[in-house]
């Protein structure tokens, strides 16, 4: 038992370290052709902020077929439940594709900052150290907030997409109009639930137009 603990942790060291010297095999070739780690983390928040973007679309879209599906008063049940289960699924994917994007930003940013610091000791000049150090801060910080707030949005989307599932499925068993009236009060803990992400989705997209501005200027 012991040596079967010894070796997975071994494997997931190595497995870490494969990770890491392809990340770096990575940043390496950008920057052969004059990308540098600043310019990817900027490109990636760019990314997540439009991924962000497009899941605020689906969410709303997916409170909208639920709300029509409240209203329904005839016509083919089993359309309306394919409808409300497509505006689940694309809002699923669209969660999912926002977690990928903010956890590529995490990647790229611990390489930057890690360079960063790294390069700090290079200075012979006190006073430009104490400028980059002083720059370096203000950036970690400015970053740690952006990304505090991304999270807060990856965060407030699985009590929507639980709710939403919950739905979906009931309405899958129950192919009925009584089940129309047992999901009517449902509407108002979804619109509330929605209504506070998209605010947290505005808080993270404005905090990485701030981001991406000032790691321009």
């Amino acid at each position: 038992m012991i040596l079967q603990q010894v070796s997975k942790h071994a494997f997931v060291a190595l497995l870490l370290l494969f990770l890491t010297a392809c990340q770096s095999a990575y940043y390496a070739a950008w920057e052969k052709v004059g990308v540098e780690k600043r310019e990817i983390l900027v490109d990636r928040v760019e990314d997540a902020r439009d991924s962000q973007q497009e899941a605020e679309q689906q969410f709303t879209s997916a409170l909208e077929e639920f709300s029509a599906l409240i209203q329904f008063n005839g016509g083919e049940l089993e359309e309306a439940y394919e409808a409300l289960n497509d505006k689940y699924e694309a809002s699923k994917n669209a969660a999912d594709d926002v977690t990928h994007r903010i956890n590529k930003i995490e990647s790229v940013a611990e390489a930057l900052f890690d360079e960063w610091e790294t390069e700090l000791e290079q200075y012979s000049n006190a006073s430009l150290k104490r400028t980059s150090q002083q720059k370096l801060s203000e950036t970690r910080l400015k970053y740690n907030k952006m990304l505090r707030a991304m999270r807060r949005v990856e965060s407030s989307m699985q009590p929507v997409l639980a709710t939403l599932q919950d739905n979906v499925l009931f309405l899958k068993h129950n192919l009925n109009a009584s089940a129309i009236g047992a999901l009517q009060g449902e509407l108002g803990t979804i619109e509330k639930d929605v209504k506070s992400l998209l605010k947290e989705m505005q808080t993270a997209i404005s905090q990485s137009n701030a981001f991406i501005a000032d790691m321009a200027g």
